[in-house]
């Protein structure tokens, strides 16, 4: 082949593949000014929510580097591996993590200990994420204040309560205030049980697994409990008595 005719081989080569470009181009943009929806990936399952604080918002009384491990590692792995449950049971994906949590018994028994473990874990650090922010701590007001005197007689008495089961249960777990059918109600649960579990609407806990404090405050869990204290919303939790009841 000559030198010319090389040239011009090339040359439509190029102008081919440009046009192609383009046409690719404007299809995508036809596409969009039409309205019509291109293939996308498939939305997830379950996602890690995001803190409605920045990870170093609740310091000195939970540090920085231990709300970023906690969350983005411990709490993602329990959505991982619960979300590899939802996506071999499409039946379970189409129910919310909370309903699945309060009927075990109605799970087939090869995914139940993972739901209660990994499902549990997910909606426990939700609801631990969503009850604490920066500026809080106090004491609750209006009716969740008159239920909390109702039952326990004085916001001091509530909070030695939880304090002790925080600080008695054995090895990981929770210590709750949840709404019962008697009302509320103090309790802890190992690992990551749920009030659900029991018939009971968790209102909030906090974590006494020992991933939740133990950078900053190795053994001392009673230290950490009681830095919780200034971190409680009690907005928020007021929010879920008033739905819960």
């Amino acid at each position: 082949m000559s030198a010319a005719s090389q040239t011009s081989v090339n040359r439509r080569a190029f102008v081919q593949g440009a046009a192609a470009i383009a046409a690719g181009v404007a299809s995508a943009n036809w596409a969009g000014q039409a309205g019509l929806v291109l293939a996308q990936a498939p939305a997830p399952l379950v996602e890690l929510p995001k803190l409605p604080y920045a990870y170093d918002a609740l310091e000195p009384h939970i540090d920085a580097k231990t709300m970023m491990i906690h969350h983005t590692k411990h709490h993602q792995a329990y959505i991982d591996r619960f979300a590899g449950v939802l996506k071999d049971h499409p039946d379970l994906a189409a129910k919310k993590p909370e309903d699945l949590l309060k009927n075990l018994a109605a799970l087939p028994d090869a995914v139940r200990a993972i739901v209660q473990n990994h499902g549990g874990g997910h909606v426990n650090h939700t609801l631990f994420w969503n009850t604490m922010g920066p500026g809080k701590g106090g004491e609750p007001k209006g009716k969740l204040a008159e239920a909390i005197k109702s039952k326990f007689t004085s916001f001091a008495n509530l909070k030695e309560a939880i304090t002790t089961a925080a600080m008695t249960r054995f090895g990981s777990g929770w210590a709750w205030l949840a709404l019962g059918k008697d009302g509320l109600e103090v309790l802890s649960t190992a690992n990551q049980d749920t009030p659900l579990s029991l018939g009971k609407t968790p209102l909030v806990g906090i974590d006494v697994w020992e991933h939740a404090y133990y950078l900053n405050y190795q053994n001392r869990r009673a230290d950490y409990v009681k830095a919780w204290w200034n971190v409680v919303d009690w907005d928020a939790v007021a929010k879920n008595f008033q739905a819960a009841s």
